[in-house]
């Protein structure tokens, strides 16, 4: 087993996003203020990332452990939010109709984008949970796609966007679940906190943008 640092890096296997500022580093040309930049950027960010990542594992093991755990199993395959559709268009009227299409648009929307281009462009793997020390109490199934970024984070915070956009008054319990779902990719040690974050960004302003799209069909059809 090679040794690593505190901070989770390993010297023999550096972080892809480190290989990535090394490349850009050494590409021919003019070094530049710019490119410097850019390099000194990445490299601390994959160091503040897995830093984050390193001080979710260490948390003791707690009462949040096992409800935690089985909200990020409940979360797969966005089990949460087709429920949840599923209600507002039995209960919601036709607003509530509407709220649940655009939602369930938006979270197909995102997930082609961000399971397919973003996924295999990054390449990004996951974390080693086990040497990092995630207690096995938190753990969940390891899923066999890149790391980056979150799938379950950007379904629902497209879900959550989307629904918001149609009903506000959905809006803050829905990001607050999707919130809580984010996290327990980092906290059982599946995801980077980048990957989270950038998974919600995503997912965010595809909701945004599919309820925009509804919008206009509505008032078009």
């Amino acid at each position: 087993m090679t040794e690593k640092s505190d901070t989770g890096r390993d010297p023999v296997n550096p972080p892809r996003e480190e290989l990535l500022a090394q490349r850009l580093a050494a590409k021919p040309g003019p070094a530049g203020p710019a490119r410097a930049g850019v390099v000194a950027a990445m490299s601390a960010l994959s160091r503040i990332d897995r830093a984050c990542y390193a001080a979710v594992a260490r948390l003791p093991p707690s009462q949040l452990d096992v409800p935690l755990r089985r909200l990020a199993k409940f979360a797969d395959f966005s089990k949460p939010w087709f429920i949840v559709a599923t209600l507002l268009a039995l209960f919601g009227g036709s607003r509530g109709r509407r709220a649940a299409m655009t939602g369930i648009a938006a979270i197909g929307v995102t997930s082609f984008a961000v399971n397919q281009p973003m996924k295999l462009v990054s390449a990004r793997t996951r974390p080693d949970r086990d040497r990092a020390g995630v207690p096995q109490e938190r753990w969940v199934s390891m899923p066999e796609s890149t790391s980056f970024p979150s799938g379950h984070s950007a379904s629902a915070a497209a879900f959550a966007t989307a629904v918001g956009d149609v009903i506000p008054a959905a809006g803050i319990p829905l990001r607050v679940a999707a919130a809580l779902v984010a996290f327990t990719r980092v906290y059982t040690g599946v995801h980077y906190p980048s990957d989270v974050v950038v998974g919600a960004t995503a997912g965010a302003l595809f909701g945004r943008l599919t309820s925009l799209a509804a919008r206009r069909i509505g008032r078009t059809s």
